[in-house]
């Protein structure tokens, strides 16, 4: 099991060297032709001997599973070697029952008789009470990333991190792979945008894993955020045999939903993207079977699929389509629009394609609008990290030239990251 812990001191990043636990301790992985094994199965195998006498507050959601598909705090409590004190659910909540912007509320797990309690939106001062509260001296954190700035995951790990820091608790990532790869790409975020979708300045696409997250938020952020403490004890318990270029469906992993519209590792592919057009009168897919795939509204028609194959967009190709979404924007309405089809997930650049479909949108549809937010057009500024994408979409720039406008941004995000990364393999 490689365990990587950093000990934070006078601003430096000080990793102590991988600590090879004994053979014997591990057991055979289920399953034939696994080529990639997680941090929480490298905890599992070793007989969770890296918390025992703690007393641990678990970060997760079912995405928090073993290879056997049972999830980490059911088999930390039946075990008897871990004790659990809490666990705390983010959006969504804890066992998956909540719809997009919803949680779970506090409340005793049925299955462990564990307190759980609601962390989305939870800010580190109510996370510090509750660790006081409920004994919490190790913090564990695993769930399933996707790899966007705006997926809240990350942002609730890193309020949980600034918690931890206040009342000196030790943190643990159980680390997952990035399922859409290492490949970084998009605008940064700028300061006067931060919000539950974007709290500290990285880029759309970031390219990392939560674990390295963890070690640059602790670097780099964490001492604005406190006041001057940052976790003292940072432990990252890294994937085993994962490459920095590997896709999701090449980990051998089975996929667990985590969210209720992320069904897919292609829908990771194209959420990067795609998911900018919850900031349009446009539906995203959301209440159909293909969400963040299905874009389009009541007002589009077969032209917009014609346009947009003829942009040659890397490792995509587009179809023209029709459904009916049941919940959320134009529920019950037939929209017409198209649906994203992955032909190639190594060449596929989720931004760029979004990009183009919204200006080829705004070129052929009067009734093309932001969501009419307060003001309008705030949601994809908050999205995007700044006013600079729709200023030049609403200017009539094309799409290369929008995308262009952030090379430089990505360009330094490589080199800024380079410090924090844990797993190698090719770059794209």
């Amino acid at each position: 099991m490689k365990r990587r812990s950093l000990l934070a001191g006078a601003g430096a990043l000080a990793a102590a060297p991988l600590i090879d636990l004994p053979a014997a301790s591990a057991v055979e992985p289920q399953g034939h032709g696994r080529r990639v094994s997680t941090g929480a199965q490298a905890l599992a195998n070793d007989g969770w001997r890296a918390l025992a006498g703690q007393k641990v507050g678990v970060f997760s959601n079912p995405t928090g599973i073993l290879e056997d598909l049972s999830h980490i705090v059911d088999t930390m409590h039946a075990s008897g070697k871990v004790d659990v004190v809490a666990v705390f659910g983010p959006e969504h909540g804890f066992r998956g029952s909540a719809q997009a912007g919803g949680s779970e509320g506090d409340h005793v797990d049925p299955r462990t008789g564990i307190m759980v309690y609601d962390a989305y939106g939870a800010n580190a001062a109510k996370l510090q009470t509750l660790y006081t509260r409920s004994g919490v001296e190790t913090v564990v954190f695993d769930i399933q990333d996707v790899g966007a700035r705006f997926y809240t995951y990350i942002w609730s790990m890193y309020e949980a991190m600034v918690a931890a820091a206040r009342t000196g608790a030790k943190f643990v990532v159980l680390d997952r792979p990035n399922p859409v790869g290492g490949f970084a790409s998009g605008p940064m975020l700028k300061p006067g945008y931060t919000s539950g979708v974007g709290k500290e300045e990285i880029i759309q696409q970031h390219g990392m894993t939560v674990g390295e997250l963890a070690r640059m938020f602790n670097a780099e952020y964490l001492a604005l955020d406190t006041g001057g403490p940052v976790v003292q004890e940072l432990e990252v318990i890294e994937v085993e045999g994962w490459k920095r270029d590997q896709l999701f469906a090449e980990t051998g992993l089975t996929w667990v939903m985590p969210s209720p519209n992320m069904p897919t590792p292609d829908t990771a592919l194209l959420y990067q993207g795609t998911c900018l057009f919850e900031a349009t009168n446009l539906s995203e897919g959301r209440g159909t079977t293909r969400p963040f795939e299905l874009i389009g509204a009541p007002y589009i028609d077969y032209r917009w699929a014609e346009a947009l194959s003829t942009k040659n967009v890397p490792g995509i190709e587009f179809r023209e389509a029709y459904f009916t979404p049941f919940i959320s924007k134009n529920a019950n309405l037939l929209c017409g629009g198209v649906q994203v089809h992955i032909t190639d997930p190594h060449r596929v650049e989720p931004i760029l394609a979004a990009t183009h479909m919204m200006v080829e949108a705004k070129r052929l549809y009067p009734q093309f609008a932001w969501r009419t937010e307060n003001p309008p057009g705030r949601w994809i500024d908050l999205l995007t990290g700044s006013d600079r994408f729709r200023t030049m979409f609403t200017a009539g720039a094309s799409a290369e030239e929008i995308v262009g406008a952030w090379q430089s941004e990505t360009a330094a995000w490589n080199a800024r990251r380079a410090q924090y990364l844990l797993y190698k393999g090719a770059h794209r």
